[in-house]
């Protein structure tokens, strides 16, 4: 794919400091995770909620392997059976 399906913006940019080192790390919206290029720590930004929770095209931009290894799959289960939930609530 060569580029997200489901974009209309550019990238933006933000700077996350590494837990261990201190390092100052530049992130783009569309990176979860790098690696800090001063200790070489993996580091995670935050992106709740993100493109990721509405896109259908979500995990073929992520791809099945960092799509299971972030949990999306059980979440979106979860997601989908707190709608279920909500909805009979409203119908009392």
């Amino acid at each position: 794919m060569d580029r997200c399906p489901g974009r209309e913006k550019g990238l933006d940019a933000k700077i996350i400091k590494c837990p261990a080192c201190g390092y100052l790390i530049e992130f783009f919206s569309d990176e979860l995770k790098r690696k800090c290029p001063n200790c070489k720590t993996e580091v995670r930004q935050d992106k709740l909620p993100s493109c990721i929770d509405w896109c259908k095209s979500a995990r073929e931009c992520l791809g099945d392997k960092l799509w299971k290894e972030l949990g999306l799959e059980d979440r979106k289960k979860k997601r989908l059976k707190d709608k279920k939930v909500d909805k009979s609530k409203n119908k009392k």
